[in-house]
């Protein structure tokens, strides 16, 4: 049997996207005993890749080994979910979540674009076979790298069953830690950082007319993120005005309450290479306003509204509606609803396997 594995060490005790992903997929492969897969993370062969998802120092390592010791870890083939390949691999899979390092530079540390430019073309170079989020990513990275289309497959990510629909009775004890009140507060889930234009959402929520905005304050969670000085001047400011409450990062177990809760989902970002804040929101129940930039169309379908973030006339007018129009709301949530369930984090894992053999096949 060909031995498998899977570099880890994107798993963090506060995911983001990636994390989440590697996550998904380190817990679904090793439920199956129709694979021989070890997890590689931390520079050690790790038993239970939910020892990353915590803080604090792994065990020994002489309790981690599982099957086969690192001197097989050459002969494997090796999955870097988080764009890399490990140094020590000779070839194998790599999942290219997207490509705004390339195609946005300005919206990231300059340590990371020197990282993609010193490491990700060898990488590429080494992999037999190439995942992404999206058919829109797939198309960018054959365009952008010559890549063979025969050896890239896009496999969508999923949505956890803990986004769902909540009773509003079930919610308000959870919500009332922050001081809201079910469907009374928009909703964004962003790592802050350039891309994901918080700093125009922040401009639009701000047009609304005040009664509403003072019947519907802004929630804003997600990771600290870099490049965001001013940005987080001004979250400090609109937060002083009363109108923006900032959680920061949510547990992953409050998380699923703070979406069903919401009255309107927004998320303005102009790139992503999947974007699974709104299918979440979609499985909450929730109406979605999104940016029609980059994959979010096609992930989103027919469910979302769709807004240029640089258009603040346009953007303010589309949330003014997202809040008010009873008919769309109602017409959002029946079609999001749909949507999501189109996305599991199973049938993410079964593509992902089906790669693996594929690629098994032909070394």
């Amino acid at each position: 049997m060909k031995r498998f594995t899977l570099w880890i060490d994107a798993i963090a005790p506060k995911p983001g996207g990636i994390s989440r992903y590697t996550w998904e997929l380190a817990k679904g492969l090793s439920m199956r005993d129709d694979l021989a897969v070890q997890f590689y993370g931390r520079d050690r062969i790790i038993e239970n890749p939910a020892l990353l998802m915590r803080d604090g120092p792994l065990p020994p390592r002489s309790k981690l080994l599982r099957w086969w010791d690192k001197r097989g870890l050459a002969s494997s083939i090796v999955h870097g979910p988080n764009y890399f390949l490990p140094a020590f691999a000779k070839t194998g899979i790599i999942t290219v979540h997207d490509l705004s390092v390339f195609r946005f530079p300005e919206t990231h540390p300059t340590d990371r674009i020197a990282a993609f430019e010193r490491e990700f073309p060898n990488s590429l170079a080494r992999a037999t076979h190439v995942i992404t989020d999206t058919e829109t990513v797939r198309r960018e990275l054959i365009e952008t790298f010559n890549v063979s289309p025969d050896s890239v497959t896009a496999v969508p990510l999923g949505v956890d069953p803990s986004f769902r629909p909540i009773p509003v009775e079930e919610l308000v004890e959870c919500l009332k830690q922050w001081g809201l009140e079910p469907k009374q507060y928009g909703l964004c889930v962003s790592t802050i950082e350039p891309r994901k234009k918080i700093s125009d959402l922040l401009a639009a929520w701000r047009r609304l007319p005040k009664p509403l905005r003072d019947s519907y304050p802004l929630v804003l969670c997600g990771g600290p993120g870099w490049r965001n000085e001013q940005l987080r001047r001004e979250i400090d400011d609109c937060v002083a005005e009363g109108w923006l409450r900032h959680l920061g990062f949510v547990d992953d177990n409050l998380l699923p309450h703070l979406y069903a809760g919401a009255a309107l989902f927004v998320y303005p970002s102009i790139y992503e290479g999947f974007g699974l804040p709104p299918v979440e929101a979609m499985a909450s129940g929730v109406p979605v306003v999104v940016s029609g930039h980059s994959c979010l169309p096609e992930v989103c379908g027919d469910a979302a509204r769709y807004i240029d973030p640089d258009d603040a006339d346009g953007f303010a007018m589309a949330l003014e509606e997202g809040l008010t129009d009873h008919e769309w709301q109602v017409r959002s949530v029946q079609r999001g609803l749909v949507r999501a369930r189109q996305f599991s984090w199973s049938h993410c894992v079964d593509r992902t396997i089906e790669i693996y053999r594929k690629v098994a096949s032909a070394v």
